[in-house]
């Protein structure tokens, strides 16, 4: 008979698939819990007993590393496992779907008395470890487990090498430092940092150090990934815990970053939390090997197996890809939309529109610019080249000093990701070349060998007119998107009006290309002059010239080539690119911004987004009382009072103690807020794509580990160390033999059972062998007997052949 699974919107049975399945506790108070958290109805009339026999949970509602395997046939559960992964929420999008297993729904009364159960429970633990000399802490002891001196040792030890984990995460330096030669291995900074907290008197590895056989590795390579893993997936299950309860949240990946020679994506989750408050955290690396539905693939399969989210609850993605990786991120955007509508496919709000245009055409011409942009960003890092560049800008501006200090001010750090990088770059381009010479004349030896020759390979790029050429194109064609860019990074009032001014862009853009002949010669006119002010010769690419010579081809014309090859492609990508990532349903979400009070009074109350609302109606609680709550909520802020400022955020929205009163509005606003283009209100989260690069930017490439940028990047994420401690023990203690003196002493003593059993056993096969061979033994006599007797038998023929022998001769002698 096939185990069906008790969770609500579960249809999962053991028949389909190796899924594990476990019975509800016997324990009374266990069992409580689990049925609280199943939110089944049903099931709460019913004895701990009952639910014991009749009862299943799937390993699917349980933090994976509650569930181990104990072989290849059988997978256990640990013993205070309780189940914390439910989908509460999916049969809302069909209510007319029947369920067999009913949802509770929690009132203010339920919740207020969960709480308060949950509390003083908690009080009843803190009361039991400050006063254990009570009855009451004594009978609340012995449902406790009791651990022996050297189980609380190995758990004070554990703490400690957690601690030391943590510190080095939090401050971004890598447990071992490397081999200087096969011979020497260089300084250790875990082990260094365990000698300097034995030195400073803790007895728990003092303990452990002095018990360690001298031949033997203190802390190996193992159990240092192991303590790694332990702290990142600890860390991780914090703040994805925030994301289940917030339900909805927008997929964000990053700049590729490369592990052990393989391409991995950091992975960010964009939701707000049970605060109301829009967070972005980073949560993961992935694999970026395989074709675009191999990625779709490993993507799912980590929000769903890996981390317990549903890409049902997915309401928007954004890509910040760059280079050859550009086409393939689109090519996931596009597949993971065909299965997710409404995983909408829009810009991110931590990258300026204009450079995410730049950097979605693949255009190899346009990707030089980028990357030529992204080494100019990192090589003014330091004071050193900054001033340099200062210098440079104060020369050649010299007969116009409010220019060069409206550069130098522009130039400021980070202008290579602003919405008029590109109007800057311009700008800066005379100013590049001198700094560039400069730096590579080196004569007075301020710069390193590896700076000089990053200053020639850049001097060669900017000294390319057709670079000039693409910069001087990419500044005029996204001037028209530049505006609009710039208004959906900005408030949630900016986001309406750039959401209702798309429509002028695309106008903009068209008027453009209808007529390229005019506008290409105004530009390359312009690119002309900004060559021959950088003394840099007008051409046509070596390349092309060399292919068209191999052709036969006649005389190039230079202005139609860049026409052809630059001005044309440019225009006709970015009005594709703006039209896929602003399509017809991405902008209804937008124009729901409207819900916002502050928008409502701009428009003078006169909205309408009822005209949008089915996008998002079936994540909304009472679709068919909508219209009339919508009504309410615009005649509330109509006729408030004069004191009342209307709030002009999401997030103030939501804080408001009556829009519980609303809860389409409620829900519709959270859905909202998932959204990947809106502006971040927590300067934390903010800046949590910008601490990942601080962190890769700040370790050697060599040394990069994955579970160590987890921590670094995620600091503001409470660690606790109990929790770290008792992970550890459940999932590797089983498998170090000097874990828990008590373990030892069981498996030592299960051993010597079996090594007993099999001496039975063989005792057993001795004592059937010696009963087999004393049959042998008595056969063998038998057929001794025997040929004794046939021995015998033949002397008596003989004897009696004798005899008659002997008659015959007397006869014969008579």
């Amino acid at each position: 008979m096939p185990n069906f699974c008790a969770a609500p919107n579960c249809t999962r049975k053991s028949t389909q698939s190796d899924l594990a399945f476990f019975r509800f506790p016997r324990d009374p108070e266990r069992c409580r819990i689990w049925v609280e958290n199943c939110r089944r109805a049903d099931l709460e009339a019913k004895t701990s007993d009952q639910l014991n026999k009749h009862y299943r949970l799937c390993a699917k509602h349980f933090d994976p590393a509650m569930v181990c395997k104990t072989s290849p046939y059988r997978t256990v559960l640990k013993d205070t496992a309780i189940p914390t992964i439910f989908d509460l929420t999916s049969h809302l999008r069909n209510p007319h779907t029947r369920h067999r297993k009913r949802i509770k729904e929690l009132t203010e009364e339920d919740l207020r008395k969960i709480k308060e159960r949950r509390l003083a429970s908690s009080v009843e633990q803190l009361a039991a470890k400050k006063d254990a000399t009570t009855e009451d802490s004594t009978g609340a002891a012995e449902d406790e487990p009791q651990l022996s001196t050297e189980g609380k040792e190995f758990r004070e030890y554990l703490r400690s090498l957690f601690e030391v984990v943590v510190m080095l995460g939090k401050q971004s330096i890598p447990l071992a430092a490397g081999k200087a030669s096969e011979a020497e291995y260089m300084s250790n900074n875990f082990q260094a940092l365990l000698d300097y907290r034995m030195n400073a008197g803790d007895e728990a590895l003092k303990r452990r150090f002095h018990a360690t056989a001298v031949n033997t590795e203190y802390v190996s390579a193992t159990q240092q990934n192991q303590l790694l893993d332990i702290c990142e997936n600890t860390v991780r299950e914090e703040m994805l815990m925030e994301v289940r309860e917030s339900r909805f949240f927008s997929l964000v990946t990053g700049d590729l970053v490369e592990f052990a020679d393989e391409k991995h994506l950091p992975l960010f989750l964009h939701f707000v939390n049970q605060h109301n408050v829009l967070r972005e955290e980073f949560l993961d690396f992935m694999s970026f090997d395989g074709d675009e539905c191999a990625l779709v693939e490993r993507l799912e399969a980590q929000l769903t197996d890996r981390w317990g989210l549903s890409m049902e609850d997915c309401r928007g993605q954004a890509h910040k890809a760059t280079g050859t990786s550009t086409t393939k991120m689109k090519a996931v955007a596009v597949l993971l939309m065909e299965k997710y509508p409404l995983a909408l496919h829009m810009p991110s709000s931590q990258m300026a529109l204009n450079v995410h245009l730049a950097n979605s055409l693949p255009f190899p011409n346009v990707q030089v610019v980028m990357e030529t942009l992204r080494r100019i960003g990192a090589f003014f890092r330091t004071p050193l080249t900054q001033d340099e560049l200062e210098k440079a800008i104060s020369t050649h501006y010299q007969k116009n000093e409010e220019k060069g200090s409206s550069l130098k001010q522009a130039c400021a750090s980070g202008w290579t990701e602003l919405h008029n990088v590109f109007d800057v770059l311009l700008d800066m381009l005379p100013p590049l070349l001198l700094c560039m010479d400069s730096i590579r004349d080196n004569g007075d030896g301020n710069f390193a060998d590896a700076v000089t020759a990053d200053a020639y390979s850049l001097t060669e790029t900017l000294s390319d007119f057709e670079i000039v050429v693409t910069v001087v194109i990419l500044k005029n064609v996204l001037t028209f998107t530049r505006a609009f860019g710039r208004n959906l990074q900005g408030e949630t009032l900016d986001v309406f009006f750039a959401a209702n001014s798309l429509t002028a862009v695309l106008h903009s853009l068209n008027e453009v290309n209808d007529n390229v002949d005019v506008y290409h010669e105004f530009w390359y006119e312009e690119a002309v002059s900004v060559a021959n002010v950088m003394e840099i010769p007008v051409t046509v690419p070596r390349l092309f010239l060399r292919k068209q010579r191999a052709a036969d081809v006649g005389e190039i014309q230079i202005e139609a080539y860049f026409k052809e090859y630059v001005t044309v492609p440019v225009i006709r990508g970015i009005m594709q690119e703006v039209e896929d990532m602003f399509s017809e349903t991405n902008l209804k979400a937008l124009k729901c911004l409207s819900l916002v009070p502050a928008v409502m009074g701009q428009m003078k109350f006169n909205t309408t987004e009822e005209n949008y609302a089915d996008v998002y109606r079936g994540d909304l609680p009472s679709p068919d009382t909508l219209l009339a709550e919508l009504h309410c909520w615009r005649i509330k802020w109509k006729h408030r009072g004069k004191e009342v400022r209307l709030p002009t955020t999401i997030h103030e929205t939501l804080q408001l103690p009556d829009v519980k009163f609303f809860p389409n509005v409620n829900a519709f606003l959270k859905v909202l807020s998932a959204l990947p283009v809106l502006k971040l209100e927590d300067s934390r989260s903010d800046k949590a794509s910008r601490r990942l690069q601080a962190h890769l930017d700040g370790v050697p490439v060599k040394r990069w580990i994955k579970s160590l940028a987890m921590l670094n990047v995620n600091t503001h994420v409470k660690h606790d160390l109990d929790v770290m401690v008792d992970k550890y023990c459940r999932l590797y203690s089983e498998e170090d033999p000097e874990a828990d003196s008590e373990e030892v002493a069981d498996a030592e003593a299960e051993a010597e059972s079996e090594e007993g059993a099999k001496a039975d056993a063989e005792s057993e096969d001795g004592a059937k062998a010696d009963a087999e061979s004393e049959e042998g033994a008595k056969t063998d006599a038998k057929s001794e007997e025997g040929a004794k007797a046939d021995a015998k038998s033949e002397e008596g023929a003989k004897a009696h052949a004798e005899s008659e022998d002997g008659a015959k001769a007397k006869a014969a002698m008579k």
